[in-house]
């Protein structure tokens, strides 16, 4: 069972990895042209000192300050590539999407396959792209300070697996209380307690600001909006898509 539920969640990861590439392509790849076109507009001029500690993960303000020749063309990057890392990705996400239903499936209150999916996929994208890009939102290529690429790819990920983690003992402290509390009462406690974990992380992992001052906020703001969008596209696909496919699965020995 579990390795049908793995096949199936990689398939459904491709296809949202499809629908994740169109979807970076119309609303992302208009916004790195625009910031990359802002970089060779200062290639002549000095790179502004950074203004506070490190910035997030290198796929978020990575800077290409230093002009060499491309191994890939930026047209393949946008096109062939884009599809490729997304499908690629989509992949390995469906995978440990499935992996994770099949553990949690019957293990957090009597929820239908559909339902379970959808949790996991609203979780997970709250986890792993909204609460770290509150503190740490994506920024385009070409304005990132590069000499801080390494601090800032473990700040970023440090949040992201700081969120994880507490997430799964918010989870974990929630079902222990749903018996005494009652489930909604237990779930709330549970949020509480992630948020408070949280909230003091992002207070104490530092701050940055490595937006040229002149950089456009039109850009800078789509270009954060439509990376969400990117990853949104990714979990619903997985959260709707898979939680049907799980559903017809597990139905079919039951009707047998």
């Amino acid at each position: 069972m579990v390795r049908s539920l793995l096949i199936r969640g990689m398939l459904i990861g491709i296809l949202a990895g499809l629908f994740a590439s169109g979807f970076a392509w119309v609303f992302g790849e208009p916004q790195v042209d625009a910031a990359i076109a802002f970089e060779e507009s200062h290639a002549s001029e000095p790179a502004p000192a950074p203004t506070a500690a490190p910035a997030p993960g290198a796929a978020q303000t990575t800077a290409a300050h230093e002009h060499e020749e491309e191994p890939v063309s930026r047209p393949v990057q946008a096109s062939y590539g884009l599809v490729t890392g997304m499908v690629v990705y989509g992949a390995a996400l469906g995978g440990i999407f499935a992996l994770i239903f099949a553990f949690a499936q019957g293990r957090i209150g009597s929820l239908s396959p559909r339902a379970t999916a959808g949790l996991i996929a609203v979780i997970g994208f709250a986890a792993i792209m909204v609460v770290p890009q509150i503190k740490y939102p994506a920024n385009p290529p070409a304005v990132g300070n590069p000499d801080t690429i390494g601090l800032r790819t473990a700040f970023y990920f440090g949040l992201i697996l700081l969120s994880l983690v507490t997430m799964a003992a918010a989870l974990g402290t929630a079902n222990r209380l749903a018996a005494s509390l009652g489930r909604w009462n237990a779930n709330l406690v549970g949020v509480a307690a992630y948020l408070v974990v949280m909230v003091v992380a992002m207070q104490i992992l530092p701050t940055v600001n490595d937006i040229p001052a002149d950089f456009s906020a039109t850009v800078l703001w789509k270009f954060r909006i439509a990376s969400l969008g990117i990853h949104a596209v990714l979990w619903a696909t997985l959260g709707i898509a898979f939680g049907i496919a799980a559903q017809k699965l597990l139905q079919a020995p039951a009707r047998r």
